[in-house]
């Protein structure tokens, strides 16, 4: 048991790690220095991929601003929660069942990255700053 518990706070403190640096990327390096991460599929296509958005996503989470957030890339919200129902499935065995929710997001984030570069769905598309 104590082995299982080492693991889990192994990934924990991982994860806080990963957390941190990314705060401290969007709200000290970013800011300060002008550093932005560019999307190379944008750069190469001229398409907003299905993760454009997301470091304004995060900017306006930090700042509690969920409905700007929202507006930069929706997709995220309704990932999230098929995130935790497909770890969910997993852990409680059912592989069929979580490989059917993990496939559902595939298909649902390339369906959105097509749709977003749209006219009729350019709602979907990240809003300028």
């Amino acid at each position: 048991m104590r082995h299982y518990l080492k693991k889990i706070d192994k990934r924990i403190l991982i994860g806080l790690g990963v957390v941190g640096a990314g705060v401290f990327y969007l709200k000290v390096l970013s800011p300060t220095f002008n550093i932005h991460i560019p999307c190379p599929f944008k750069h190469v296509t001229g398409f907003d991929c299905p993760g454009c958005g997301m470091t304004r996503l995060s900017l306006s989470l930090l700042e509690g601003d969920l409905y700007q957030a929202f507006r930069y890339n929706s997709l995220i919200f309704v990932l999230l929660p098929l995130f935790v129902l497909y770890y969910y499935l997993l852990a409680k065995g059912k592989k069929q069942s979580s490989e059917a929710v993990l496939y559902g997001m595939l298909v649902m984030t390339i369906l959105f990255g097509v749709l977003r570069n749209t006219p009729m769905f350019s709602f979907l598309a990240p809003t300028t700053i």
